[in-house]
């Protein structure tokens, strides 16, 4: 019989990466066992407000992170699985750095994989305290870059033995056509909020006006929704007004929507250069630019990790953070040199991105921890 599956993580409805990760590995892995399921991590604020994949695993049980214990239940559900596989990320466990997910974890019976979406270069003592017992407690932990890899091995007090990188998945836009137009589209997409460096693809944008035609420039996502609890739409207003202030409102598309798998690779095949500005230094893993990368699509981002390691010699360009002058160049340079765009998209990682390829490699790992407890299973038997 094939392994069954319990993850634990944020997912659909709500809105953000993590949970859209999860759903996209747990539909993935669900091929052959349908006894797989999700225990959901939902705070008292989230109320979602799309869909459920009826494809993906149904959801088992719920861990309201504002009520105290609750991981006490949440690990009983986990534990009627073969394999659990739970996201890590700061914010979603509830306790001073996440360490909440500590007892879970050593509550688990079951061989378990934690999969790491931050690797903090300077984490305060709390949050590397957490992180090392994380690890220690966990069979095996997942990277999805290698420069996540070198820093937890390199940086935390960790087993190396423990660490796999497997990285991130993206979707097939192949169904959508490639749709370019006689006006350059270039594109950014995802929850919206200060630290996107929107502001620098603006003033890059500016600096493009000389083109004709100039690119229209789409900025395609829903503010987070943290942020719009905590501070309002004053970071998408306060874009509008430097755009206007620039004289390129015009030429910009504000798309204030969470656009399912179908509208989103349209939009990005339309593209003609996926623009990441991002101001994060910390960023090892962007499941935006995985997707660009997997759409085939052309990428000037900042010098963030993950996009350093992905594009050094593949599909891309990166630019120094905060530089509009360089980001309006490697815009310039993809548009005006079809050749460099071709030679480009032709360095992708191809299928081996894509998610069916990823979630094989997830149930490889799986599989190793279940043979390596057999033994010891089968030792503990009285003969």
């Amino acid at each position: 019989m094939p392994a069954t599956y319990g993850f634990l993580s944020t997912y659909p409805p709500t809105r953000c990466g993590l949970a859209t990760f999860n759903a996209a590995l747990a539909t993935h892995l669900s091929t052959g066992a349908l006894g797989n399921g999700v225990v959901r991590l939902l705070a008292g604020d989230d109320h979602g407000g799309l869909e459920i994949d009826r494809s993906a695993p149904r959801v088992v049980h719920t861990w309201a992170t504002d009520q105290p214990g609750g991981w006490v239940a949440a690990a009983n559900a986990l534990n009627r699985f073969d394999v659990v596989i739970v996201q890590h990320e700061y914010g979603i466990y509830p306790g001073d750095a996440g360490e909440e997910v500590l007892p879970l974890l050593r509550a688990l019976k079951k061989p378990k994989i934690v999969v790491l979406h931050t690797v903090l270069a300077g984490p305060d003592p709390l949050q590397r305290n957490v992180l090392e017992r994380i690890v220690a407690a966990a069979d095996a932990v997942v990277t999805m870059t290698d420069t996540a890899r070198r820093r937890l091995a390199e940086c935390y007090r960790v087993d190396p033995g423990k660490i796999a990188v497997i990285p991130h998945g993206a979707a097939s836009h192949s169904s959508a056509p490639r749709d370019r137009k006689d006006v350059p589209h270039l594109l950014t997409w995802g929850l919206l909020g200060p630290g996107k460096g929107i502001e620098w693809a603006l003033r890059a944008l500016a600096e493009l006006k000389d083109l004709d035609p100039m690119p229209v420039y789409t900025v395609a996502g829903r503010t987070h929704p943290k942020v719009l609890e905590q501070h309002g739409d004053i970071y998408r207003d306060g874009l509008k007004k430097l755009a206007a202030d620039l004289g390129v409102a015009g030429q910009v598309r504000w798309e204030d929507v969470y656009l399912d798998q179908a509208a989103l690779s349209r939009l990005i095949r339309s593209s003609d250069v996926v623009v990441l500005p991002y101001d994060s230094t910390e960023q090892v893993t962007s499941g935006v630019l995985i997707e660009a990368v997997g759409a085939e699509v052309p990428v000037v981002a900042t010098e963030f990790p993950h996009a350093v390691e992905l594009l050094a010699d593949g599909p891309g360009l990166l630019v120094p953070h905060q530089d509009p002058a360089a980001m309006a160049s490697a815009i310039r340079r993809l548009l005006a040199e079809p050749d460099t765009t071709s030679r480009l998209t032709g360095l992708t990682g191809g299928p081996t991105l894509r998610w069916p390829a990823v979630a094989a490699r997830y149930q490889a790992l799986a599989g190793k921890l279940l043979a390596a407890r057999t033994p010891a299973a089968a030792a503990s038997v009285p003969a």
